[in-house]
């Protein structure tokens, strides 16, 4: 009889697990972060609902900014239509890249509880 299976393979896949899969197998990317930015935001913990993704890639080239983004949104479709809720975007040529090798922090969450109100 088969060996059980490992505890770890019957955990949940993790969202950020599935972004980066998706990501790497479609853009082949030199540098790739996904970051969970749920923490920072009016959510229940584990929401796994915000995420930041900076990607590098030569599947960029000659494309405009928002012609990147939009490839990133469509690679992320089924994670955006499963509680998915903001998914923000750096894509980048491994030239840009190389050039500028950081992108900028998030801003604060304004909305819900994490709003100061003052």
């Amino acid at each position: 009889s088969p060996a059980p299976p490992h505890r770890a393979s019957l955990l949940p896949v993790q969202r950020a697990d599935r972004l980066r899969d998706l990501l790497s197998s479609s853009l082949a990317p030199t540098h790739l972060e996904v970051l969970d930015e749920s923490h920072m935001h009016s959510v229940p913990e584990g929401a796994e609902s915000h995420f930041k993704v900076v990607v590098v890639s030569d599947a960029f080239a000659g494309q405009s900014r928002v012609a990147r983004h939009r490839k990133v949104n469509e690679l992320a479709r089924v994670e955006l239509a499963s509680g998915l809720h903001a998914l923000s975007v750096a894509a980048h040529t491994p030239a840009e890249w190389g050039a500028a090798p950081q992108v900028a922090p998030s801003p604060p969450c304004l909305g819900g509880s994490k709003h100061d109100a003052s």
